[in-house]
């Protein structure tokens, strides 16, 4: 049976935790890859830690400058060899998504580029609030088209938009954030659905999970993950 891919969110700059999350989320039917962002990757042992980790990681940057300074983002993780996926963001646009993508085969060719659509923090009241005049699925669809057109690896989009990308781009990496377990509070997210309606239901390829599995006893929340899952 093929194993659910689950990206583990690190948020936060204590090393400890991290080693925590890390060794507690270790399970034989799930495959869990650490994601680690900013508060972690800008915080003083944070990237000293990544350059010695020899597991596979994930780097959610969510890169977002002109193409120059973009490419060179992606050079300057050279040196963190086990470094798998990292994300961009899709408002850069394609000259940069290119650029980085261009790059990254140079710097690391096992490096999965994957552009950040819509935040699952947002909704079609917020889009309107910073100027945008498309719903949530028009600008998905849209900025999916530009990731795919750009050789870009894949894509991150709540699970409601999912539906339509797999349709579309039938070979696109879908990557799925804004995951809670059945009964866990939404937080600062939006558009929110349940581990099973993403990966099951959805067919994502895998989904981003932090604080329902970090909050608390977590051993004890990667069981209830594997017992909803299967």
């Amino acid at each position: 049976m093929k194993k659910n891919k689950i990206f583990v969110a690190c948020d936060t700059s204590d090393l400890n935790f991290v080693r925590k999350i890390i060794r507690d989320t270790k399970n034989k039917k799930l495959e869990i890859i650490p994601k680690f962002g900013l508060q972690f990757f800008y915080s003083k042992n944070g990237r000293k830690f990544l350059e010695k980790f020899n597991s596979n990681f994930f780097l959610d940057l969510k890169i977002n400058d002109i193409s120059a300074t973009a490419k060179a983002a992606i050079k300057s993780i050279k040196d963190l060899k086990n470094c798998r996926y990292i994300t961009i963001h899709a408002n850069g646009g394609l000259d940069m998504m290119k650029a980085i993508k261009k790059e990254a085969k140079k710097t690391n060719n096992k490096l999965k580029v994957l552009g950040v659509t819509v935040l699952t923090s947002l909704n079609n009241k917020t889009l309107k609030q910073i100027g945008h005049t498309k719903n949530v699925n028009q600008i998905v669809l849209k900025q999916a088209t530009l990731i795919k057109k750009s050789g870009c690896d894949g894509i991150v989009c709540s699970a409601h938009e999912a539906k339509i990308i797999k349709k579309k781009y039938k070979k696109l990496f879908i990557l799925t954030p804004g995951i809670r377990l059945p009964g866990d509070k939404k937080n600062d997210q939006s558009r929110v659905v349940t581990p099973y309606d993403a990966l099951i239901k959805n067919k994502v390829d895998a989904i981003v999970m932090g604080r329902s599995l970090t909050k608390n006893n977590i051993k004890k929340n990667i069981q209830r993950l594997v017992n909803h899952i299967y």
